[in-house]
């Protein structure tokens, strides 16, 4: 049983625990589950607890920030599955996700072939679904917890995923001179496009802006 306002009872779980709506509760233990599932016969255990340790301290740390900042279901949703994706490349390593094997399976094709493409695009497609995912999440914490006005919220939110986005290229960066060279490549998945992390930004640029865009839509 939950509230009327959706929140757990504390009986029924752990305190720290209490503050979760039922829908993100269910979104954390599904996210949990698959952070679980990743490790089993993992093919790139060497790299694998880059890729992981991110989505590990998110479900260690949502239930009390949460408790402590509450935000809508929408948008922690959105970040669960951002971490989703995330995980998925991290099972594989980005460059390696056999997402052209599932598209022969289900169709008798592959996208690269159907595509044109020559390189594997996962990464691509998460780093475009961080500013997707992203922008509402911290459009909302900027509006609910920092009073900022809308136009403002949206300004610091796409600041947000440009500004991570970066930070995140330069770790790879640094990656690269900390570990040893074949280990910063898989981990990179730059896949020798000299310009992947200016695209990498720019996806992220491109999907805040669409996200941008509908929440402007749906919230005039």
């Amino acid at each position: 049983m939950h509230s009327a306002s959706g929140q757990l009872q504390a009986m029924q779980v752990p305190a720290y625990l209490s503050a979760l709506t039922s829908a993100q509760f269910r979104a954390l233990a599904a996210l949990t589950a698959m952070l679980a599932l990743a490790q089993i016969g993992q093919p790139f255990p060497e790299i694998a607890w880059l890729h992981h340790l991110p989505t590990l301290l998110l479900l260690l740390l949502a239930p009390m920030l949460l408790r402590r900042w509450p935000l809508s279901d929408g948008a922690v949703l959105a970040i669960v599955l951002f971490f989703a994706l995330h995980t998925l490349g991290g099972r594989y390593t980005y460059s390696s996700v056999p997402y052209d094997e599932w598209a022969r399976l289900l169709t008798g094709d592959t996208l690269s072939d159907r595509f044109g493409w020559t390189r594997n695009h996962y990464d691509r497609i998460v780093h475009f679904a961080f500013g997707l995912l992203f922008y509402a999440p911290v459009r909302e914490i900027g509006r609910r917890y920092l009073g900022l006005s809308r136009i403002m919220a949206a300004i610091v939110s796409i600041g947000f995923v440009l500004s991570v986005g970066a930070l995140y290229e330069l770790f790879e960066g640094l990656l690269t001179l900390a570990v040893a060279p074949e280990l910063a490549d898989e981990y990179n998945g730059q896949q020798g496009d000299m310009w992947d992390a200016q695209k990498d930004m720019g996806l992220a640029l491109a999907g805040a802006l669409i996200s941008a865009g509908w929440v402007r839509w749906r919230t005039p």
